[in-house]
């Protein structure tokens, strides 16, 4: 069956084409894709401010290439299930899919993606300029790779799977306006952004100190993370023996619930979308999440704060430690226009379209973006790249079991805590139980 939406995709594209045109050039004459032309291509990606602004390249893509492109487009937690049933079939609907980074190591062992550096070596099929060395590192190594250590990290057997793009850092935004007003330090370390969210609970009415993740299952599970590995805790450690109950991770559940005590009315309940709008319309005053912020924060039709926002690279506590995150390409085995998914890889991957996403509010995937003249009036570069340094590949376990373990396990039982339902430590002495049992029954503890 394929993605019937074709006719409203080539309409609201098609004005989108006239709307971008610019002087940077669509590359890919050099190559051998000429034979593709004609050809259509199916992809599965998120609904997510850095795809509502790749989407309008797409008819460029189109016009360069002749490979004509259908969207499948919904919410990021909905494509795992739409993913795993079109590659599991002998011949799936997809082309190209786009997957959240803590999927990449099942899907591999579940022997569902192609293997890119075999791609990139057939001449045919690689553009000229492409530049592979030029992506992001951490980008790069973090959602790209699988293999080497825990099976999931940069090392000795990782070979690659995807091209990130989308990918995120955590980064602080807070308001400039409003800690001015109440003399409050722009927070470097976790002890000033606990100081900063008690006065304005206190003091500032209707509004709460941060805004973050907390709704029962992955977005609890995430919005915790964000806080664990700066506090130098870990779910597992390398022998795969659970730690959310050592004395680090207790500290950062903590903190993380009283940042939940002292935030925006529903804190408790809010996903991504509805955190970061919290922040956005006025309703807390700081927000520890991903780069993604930049983007809707400088648009007035989303952001009610566009001229009071400053950013600061992720907070202290132990340790600076920030998120290593979001989304990358692939292609499934069973894709049957495989040389025309690569294709569409790079051209949106290459340097120049990336400078274009991201000079419209889209997530950089090459370093090189962050020099360009129209990013920098944008982005905050020079933060950025502070955050960058200190994205943390080991933010969490990236294993087959991590599905069922941040959403079944973390995510019921941190649920628990921050609505008050449960205490702190016994609740995560359960938690470090119920993730032994899921990781025991997968074999990890064979000898």
């Amino acid at each position: 069956m394929r993605i019937s939406r074709r006719a409203a995709l080539q309409a609201s594209l098609g004005s989108a084409v006239a709307a971008f045109a610019s002087p940077y050039v669509a590359r890919g004459a050099e190559t051998g894709w000429a034979g593709l032309k004609g050809q259509s291509i199916v992809i599965n990606w998120p609904s997510h401010p850095h795809y509502d602004v790749a989407k309008t390249l797409i008819p460029e893509f189109t016009a360069a290439t002749g490979i004509k492109v259908e969207l499948d487009e919904m919410q990021y937690l909905r494509m795992k299930d739409a993913q795993v049933l079109q590659m599991s079939k002998p011949q799936g609907d997809y082309d190209v899919i786009v997957y959240v980074i803590m999927w990449k190591t099942e899907y591999v062992q579940r022997n569902f993606l192609n293997e890119l550096t075999p791609l990139f070596a057939d001449e045919r099929l690689a553009m000229k300029d492409y530049n592979k060395d030029g992506i992001i590192k951490a980008y790069y190594e973090g959602l790209g790779l699988v293999g080497g250590p825990r099976g999931y990290l940069p090392g000795p057997g990782a070979k690659l799977y995807g091209i990130p793009y989308g990918a995120e850092c955590s980064v602080l935004a807070y308001r400039k306006d409003i800690f001015a007003k109440h003399n409050l330090t722009p927070p470097r370390t976790y002890d000033e952004m606990l100081t900063a969210a008690r006065v304005i609970k206190e003091k500032e009415p209707g509004m709460g100190g941060l805004a973050q993740r907390a709704q029962t299952g992955h977005q609890v599970t995430a919005g915790w993370l964000i806080h664990l590995t700066p506090f130098n805790g870990q779910v597992i450690d390398d022998k795969f023996v659970p730690q959310v109950a050592a004395p680090e991770a207790i500290k950062a559940t903590e903190v993380y619930k009283e940042f939940i005590d002292t935030g925006p009315a529903g804190a408790a309940s809010f996903d991504f979308g509805q955190s970061m709008n919290a922040f956005l319309q006025g309703q807390a005053a700081m927000y520890c999440d991903s780069i993604s912020v930049f983007g809707p924060a400088r648009n007035p039709a989303k952001s009610k704060v566009v001229d009071s926002v400053g950013y600061l690279v992720h907070p202290k506590a132990t340790r600076y430690s920030g998120e290593l995150g979001g989304f990358g390409l692939a292609i499934p085995k069973n894709s049957a226009r495989r040389e025309a998914a690569f294709a569409f890889m790079q051209w949106m991957t290459a340097a120049q379209q990336d400078i274009r996403v991201t000079a419209q509010g889209g997530q950089p995937t090459r370093l090189a973006t962050l020099e360009h003249p129209d990013v920098k009036k944008i982005y905050p570069v020079d933060v950025y790249r502070e955050c960058l340094e200190i994205a943390n590949p080991d933010w969490r376990p990236i294993i087959n079991e991590w599905t069922e373990i941040s959403e079944k396990v973390l995510g019921l039982r941190l649920s628990e805590i921050i609505t008050g339902k449960a205490p702190i430590k016994p609740t995560m002495e359960t938690a470090a139980t119920e993730i032994k049992t899921v990781l025991t029954r997968a074999g990890y503890y064979k000898t």
